[in-house]
């Protein structure tokens, strides 16, 4: 785990930017495209794509967003703008996809699990429009996920939010991302803003659910407890709070392996075939 001394943002930044330019150029395809909550991870996400110098489309999707949500994505995109001269952007409202959706599909008397499922629903919505506009500028969908959400609680939907081309920050964990998004002055009101998937906010609501809320954790709490079982630490090894939150990283990361690990295929014997 990198510590404040040894993280070296300029380096690391650099090793990204060519990454991805390098990456997109034996792909043959012409940028990037990236979508935009108003938080950090897509923040930092599009301004490594824009360092690229090849096209990046930013691409705004609200759902019933909540408002704040909404200005810091539009503040950003804005920078982005004024910095990047490549840097374009798209807006494509989802909502009435979403509501039209929901009058096609039966409901449930399961008011939690269709909760989360249409929670889910929304991220898939926003890959498919994704997928639409990299198919119309030749390029890749970037992804914006980090290495706690990508690799430890697996904190994403599958085919939604982790369905992508290319991941260029998810070997950084949240605390990284902070420490590279500042040196790359991506907005104050990012910066700060608490974390927040914005799949759970409905029209009547000025604020989403955060994920500290979802989770019951810190994203600085759940990297210690990710290091931790990376060490061979048990629960035996904490008391208290710690003890608290590796119980919950430890259950989110044996309940999600089925988004972190290769979809099972079932291998016919050769001798039958």
């Amino acid at each position: 785990m990198s510590t404040t001394d040894t993280f070296q943002a300029d380096k690391i930044n650099t090793l990204i930017v060519n990454w991805l330019r390098d990456y997109a150029t034996n792909a043959k395809v012409k940028g990037f495209v990236v979508g935009i909550s108003g938080g950090i991870d897509s923040a930092l996400t599009s301004t490594l794509c824009a360092q690229t110098g090849m096209p990046t489309l930013c691409v705004e999707m609200p759902i019933h967003q909540a408002p704040n949500q909404v200005s810091r994505g539009k503040e950003h995109i804005e920078q982005l703008k004024k910095r990047f001269p490549n840097v374009s952007s798209v807006a494509a409202d989802l909502t009435p996809v979403f509501e039209g959706f929901k009058t096609q599909v039966p409901a449930s008397e399961n008011e939690a699990l269709l909760h989360l499922t249409l929670a889910n629903t929304r991220a898939r919505l926003r890959m498919t429009t994704l997928y639409y506009f990299a198919g119309l500028h030749s390029a890749l969908v970037a992804g914006t996920g980090n290495k706690v959400e990508d690799f430890g609680v697996g904190f994403f939907t599958k085919y939604g939010d982790g369905g992508v081309d290319i991941s260029p920050i998810a070997d950084l964990l949240k605390s990284e991302v902070r420490k590279l998004s500042a040196y790359l002055q991506v907005p104050e009101s990012i910066l700060v803003a608490k974390p927040t998937d914005g799949l759970f906010t409905d029209a009547a609501q000025e604020s989403d659910r955060s994920d500290e809320e979802q989770l019951g954790a810190t994203y600085d709490e759940l990297e210690i407890a990710m290091q931790a079982l990376a060490d061979g630490k048990t629960e035996k090894d904490f008391e208290g709070r710690e003890k608290e939150v590796f119980r919950i990283f430890s259950r989110l990361n044996i309940t999600n392996q089925h988004k972190m690990t290769k979809i099972p295929v079932f291998l016919v014997p050769n001798e039958l075939k």
